[in-house]
This record gives C-alpha cells, structure tokens and sequence, in this order.
C-alpha cells in the first residue's frame, strides 16, 4: 500500500483520460500525440444548479459511501471500478452520476435530463453528446471531466474537478495507449492532497499562496479561513481545474496565477504558503505533475530556502518534500542546512526507500512495467546512473513545517516517525511551535517554577514480567496525534500524573523527593532536562496565564 504522502496518481488511457491524438511531442525517441479535451467553463449561475442537483441526488462523499458499501468506495479510490460498477446496476438519479462523472460511462440523455440540467451541461461544456439515434440525434451524453464529492473537515459538500481517467484503466490504460504525454494532465484528489491538507494549521488568516495547486484541493481549504487566497500552477489547465473547483464547490474565488514556484507573486508575502510540489526525484521531468525538473531533490530545497522571503511575520510554510540520502552525510544534517535564517522548522521523515524501490515505485506509476521491457529497463538504468552520479542510496518522504519566527535561536527539528498518526495534525503542529515559543524563554529555574497538565488521551503503560512486584519500565503513550511513546522513570511517572495545573513542577518534585528519600536540590538539578522532553513532545502542556 502506498504510503499517505505519496499515494501515485492513477495512469489511464488516452481514451479514458478524455483526450484526442493530435500534433505530437518526443519521449525518448517516441512520438506522442496525446491532447486533453477542452475544460469546461464556470458561467456562475448555470454552475450554481449543476451544484444544486448534485447535491439533491446526494452526490456527496457520504451519499457515495451509503450507495456503494465502504469496500467498493475504497477500491474506487485505488482505481478499481468493478465493484462500483455492480453497485450502480439499476435506475437511481445517484447511480447515473457514478456512471457519469466516476465511472465516465456514457448515460442515456433522458436519464441524464432527469437528474440534472443538461442543457447547462452542454453549454458549458461538462458533458458532450454521445452515440446517436436512427433520426441522427444525440441519444446519450457523457462527462469531460472527473467531478468527485469530497467532503470538507466540517461536513461541507465539495467537488473536485479534474481530468477524466485517475478511476478508469489503472496503469494498464497507459501502457494500451503507448507513450501518452499526459504534460498537461491535472490530477484529482489522492493520498498526498489530503495528507497535506490535514497537515495544515487552519487557523484564521489574511492571505494564503498555493503554490502548484493542481485541481485545487488545498485552495478550497484555504478558502475556509483566508481572507485571499493566490493559487499558482505551471499548467494553465491546472488553474482552469481549480477555477471549476471552486465555483462548483460554492467556495470564495481564488487569485490564479501562471508561473513556476515563486514567479508569479513577486515580492508578495503571505501568512501561509501550503505546496504539495512535483517532488519526484527522476531523471529529466516526462511527467510534469510529478518530477521536479531540477537535479535531484533541488525543487524542494529551492522552495524551502525561498519561502521566507514570501512570508510575513509569523507566517508558515507547509509543504510535502522528498530528499535524498547521500553517501557520507547525514540526511538530518542535510535537511537542518535547507532551513532558512530565522525560522523555526519540523521536519518528520515518514519512509524510506532503496534507489531502487524508488525507482521501481514511479515506474510503475508511468506504466512502464507494462511496456516494452527493453525501454523499461533502459529507463530503469537512467534512474539508477542519475542517483549513482550523485551518490544518492536512498530517498526520504516526509513533511516539512516552516514558521518565521524571527528568533535568534531558531527551533530546528528533524526526525524520522514511521509510525501511524492521527489527522488532522495541523492543531498538533500549532501545538508543537507554541511549546518552542515557550521553552527557549524558560531557564531551568523558570521551568520548575512553573505548572504544568498531563495532555489529554495519554495514558501510562507500565511493561514487565506477569507477576513482578515493579516494573521493567513505565511507558507514557499519546493515544491521538503523532501518538508517541516514551519510557520515563519512577520519578518522570510520578511527576506526569500529579500535573493537574495546579502545582508547580519544583512543589511536585520536592515531594517526590521525600516520598523517595531523594535529595530534593539533587532531584530538582537533574529533571529539567526530562521535564522539557516531555513538554517539547506534548506529553505536557504549560500552564499559562
């Protein structure tokens, strides 16, 4: 299963995707022709009662999941649509949408006409006639683009609009295509897109820049809690998608602008900057959706470096990242030096991969597993001399949190958690900026001075043989968020379940040292150093007034 940060888009046909072969452009020596269908237009009150008989019909992400049965909802989402084509056999105003805009079926127009306007449709161009009757007419019609319900972190029903072909033909459609310049295809919502989007400190702001937005799944959250919202994407088409996006959505519209990474915002700053770029580390860019274009994991690096100039006080920066691991350095070491001057960072490496699980993995999301070996393996080896030449032996996924704090002893962290989360993490993220605010303005006495609170859903494991009077070890566990783990002593035990707020950590100490027999100017010496672990990793939280 692929990991949430980096779920590859599905490949599909030309056919499927909705395009036509014409012109031509040149992958590796092979002529492809390959040319997306126009997109529709968003003529504002004819895009209102398209929304309005979605919604009637109960093409929601929830009226999907009550007519099709949760196994078939998520084999949808991988690409698998015969178990969503069983479950749509039969009349229904909601199994014609399936069959329109999901399973991109051609529907009888009579059925169409009775779910939705079509008239409006075809003027704007979300459906086109399909297949025609003795008499000559149109007798069906079908979709241009995919439109998948999506629903909002508080019960919003959202659309998002995208090519056709990411729930049709799999990586197999590709390969039946050959070579398919899909340069200026637009991908709808998949594991990345919404990680990212439950990443994201959603607190309200002025202005927000998302930058490569795609079919504008993060522009629609940011829309929920910024007074402006910029939107950038190197694909014309990609703006177009996210114009649909929005208007269908019935979210505020959003500043769209054609350009690469910062290009197009000037000297413009912003209290957010969100981007789930083209990360992939490849040689050469044939699929812009996802390859960077720059040698190796230098997009990444370029936006990080780059993002404190476009950011105001205080602003953040969030984005999903690969980087590589290269031989004789340090990877945490590698990521720390990307961290611009005056900005706090959370950097948390979710995978690992081998260079060649790498490369096997967006290989076979291009579909080249199922072309001509011999072109399969000679890509392959471009990939392998591409991470050779630079000494790469592995690649990380992860996530990267920029907020520009101005602090003279910026807080830089970088760690390595494959473990299963919680989302939405953006609170967990505020959370954890705020703790380094307040324990680099704290010297040790300041901390015993002060009170703290056990955070809420940990719980206290203690491990040992059956039957052992003490335990081995005591273990506090998160059990929402990152939910870590950390082994604590009898005194870090102790200190965690009396801090209730209404003692000081130096009061709660000095009494654990006379339950224990300790010296108390001992214990107090030695604890800060567990105290501040425990609040940096949200085990406890200040108390402040």
């Amino acid at each position: 299963m692929y990991p949430e940060h980096r779920l590859p888009p599905c490949a599909a046909s030309a056919d499927a995707l909705g395009g036509r072969l014409v012109g031509g452009s040149r992958d590796n020596g092979v002529v492809s022709t390959y040319q997306p269908s126009p997109l529709p237009t968003a003529d504002p009150s004819r895009t209102a009662r398209l929304r309005d008989a979605l919604l009637a019909a109960g093409f929601t992400a929830d009226g999907l999941l009550d007519l099709l049965g949760a196994p078939a909802y998520t084999a949808l989402a991988r690409g698998e649509t015969v178990p969503a084509e069983r479950a749509t056999r039969g009349e229904g105003a909601l199994r014609t949408l399936v069959r329109l805009f999901l399973l991109q079926r051609s529907v009888p127009l009579a059925g169409a006409r009775a779910v939705l306007p079509v008239d409006d449709c075809l003027a704007d161009g979300w459906l086109v006639p399909d297949g025609a009757s003795e008499a000559g007419a149109a007798d069906g019609v079908r979709a241009v683009v995919d439109v998948r319900p999506y629903g909002g972190p508080e019960g919003q029903d959202w659309w998002i609009v995208s090519d056709l072909g990411c729930a049709v033909g799999g990586a197999s459609g590709a390969a039946a295509a050959g070579e398919v310049d899909r340069s200026q295809l637009v991908l709808g919502v998949g594991g990345a897109s919404t990680t990212l989007a439950g990443l994201t400190v959603s607190t309200p702001v002025g202005r927000v820049l998302d930058l490569g937005t795609g079919s504008g799944i993060q522009a629609l959250h940011a829309g929920r809690h910024a007074t402006h919202v910029t939107a950038t994407d190197l694909n014309p088409r990609a703006l177009a998608c996210t114009r649909l996006t929005l208007a269908l959505s019935g979210a505020p519209e959003a500043d769209l602008r054609q350009g690469s990474l910062f290009e197009p915002v000037g000297d413009e700053r912003y209290d957010l900057i969100v981007s789930n770029p083209p990360f992939v580390i490849s040689p050469g860019a044939r699929l812009v959706y996802r390859d960077g274009g720059l040698s190796g994991d230098a997009l990444c690096r370029t936006l990080v470096q780059r993002s404190a100039d476009h950011l105001t006080d205080g602003g953040w920066c969030q984005l999903l990242a690969n980087w590589e691991h290269v031989e004789g350095e340090d990877w945490r070491d590698r990521l720390r030096s990307w961290v611009p001057s005056g900005c706090d960072a959370w950097i948390v490496q979710r995978e690992v991969q081998d260079i060649t699980q790498y490369a096997e993995l967006w290989l076979r999301d291009a579909g080249d597993h199922l072309g001509d070996p011999a072109r399969y393996a000679a890509r392959y080896d471009a990939w392998l001399e591409e991470f050779e030449s630079r000494g790469t032996r592995a690649v990380g996924f992860g996530w990267i949190t920029l907020r520009k704090s101005g602090a003279d002893r910026p807080s830089v962290v970088v760690e390595e958690w494959p473990h299963p989360v919680e989302q939405p993490l953006g609170g967990v993220i505020a959370d954890h900026f705020d703790r380094q605010d307040y324990l680099r303005t704290r010297d040790d006495a300041a901390l015993l001075a002060d009170r703290f609170r056990l955070a809420d859903e940990v719980v206290q494991e203690q491990v040992g043989l059956p039957g052992a009077e003490d335990p081995e070890h005591v273990v506090l566990r998160q059990n929402r968020g990152m939910r870590r783990a950390t082994k604590v002593d009898t005194v870090g035990a102790g200190f965690a379940g009396v801090c209730d707020g209404t003692l000081s950590a130096g009061r709660i100490l000095d009494a654990i040292a006379q339950l224990l027999g300790e010296d108390p100017v001992l214990l107090r010496d030695r604890t800060p150093e567990s105290i501040r672990l425990l609040v940096e990793q949200g085990f406890l939280v200040p108390v402040v007034e």
